[in-house]
């Protein structure tokens, strides 16, 4: 079990007590309040589904640009020849080449966030699913990242594209920005991420579709979000 500090077990003492559950404006003043290391803390998002992902109809998939980023650079690789591996590279993506890099990932190298592919290349990019699909780093049709206009998506994910799937448990987890973002432009992010995932709400969902919601910095406890408001300020906000 990991050891957290008296100032932690404090708050998480504080929060179960009170069992509050804060609305979604008061949400991120709230994470903030409770972020205390002496770095710049992420904010992630958790959202408890109604979905059991182990039936086709049930299944989320997706990826969104959040309006201001999620902080930190995120390191690209692209799987192309030719014309398009000279699209990716003008574009910044950080990794390009064929059937070398998939070697080099067969050999246990992992060291990039996301990953394009074009669909050419997929023919050999399939045998690294066991490798990058825990991950969550497998091209993907659904999501984007296989397909010929590399240059777009590569630019996409180098300012902010975050991609979210729907895990066993049936949660959605997130990364939403940096305590350093504030309130404001948190929330902004949050609404974007959130009005994705409703308007992706798979055909076969049964009964609640999103039961909870929860918020933590890297080294702060988890704030319970009022699914309601969450849900009432995405609907009358126009991202």
């Amino acid at each position: 079990m990991p050891k957290h500090s008296k100032r932690f077990n404090t708050l998480v003492s504080k929060f179960r007590a009170e069992k509050k559950v804060v609305a979604i404006e008061e949400a991120f003043e709230t994470v903030k309040s409770c972020a205390s290391a002496k770095f710049d803390e992420t904010v992630d998002i958790a959202i408890r589904t109604g979905l059991d992902p182990k039936y086709a109809d049930q299944q989320l998939r997706g990826s969104v640009v959040l309006p201001h980023g999620i902080g930190k650079t995120t390191r690209v690789l692209v799987f192309a020849q030719g014309e398009k591996a000279k699209e990716a590279e003008g574009a910044g993506a950080d990794f390009v080449g064929s059937q070398d890099l998939v070697t080099k990932i067969e050999g246990g190298w992992t060291d990039f966030d996301a990953c394009v592919a074009t669909p050419d290349m997929m023919k050999f990019v399939g045998k690294l699913g066991r490798i990058l699909g825990p991950r969550n780093l497998m091209p993907n049709p659904k999501v984007g990242t296989v397909t010929q206009d590399i240059a777009k998506v590569v630019t996409e994910l180098k300012s902010g594209k975050v991609q979210y799937r729907v895990e066993k448990a049936g949660i959605i987890h997130a990364i939403l920005g940096k305590v350093s973002f504030g309130p404001k432009k948190l929330q902004e992010n949050f609404m974007a991420f959130f009005q994705a995932v409703l308007k992706g709400k798979p055909t076969g969902a049964k009964g609640t579709y999103i039961k909870s919601i929860f918020m933590s910095s890297t080294m702060g406890p988890s704030v319970i979000v009022d699914v309601n408001s969450a849900r009432a300020t995405v609907e009358k906000t126009v991202i």
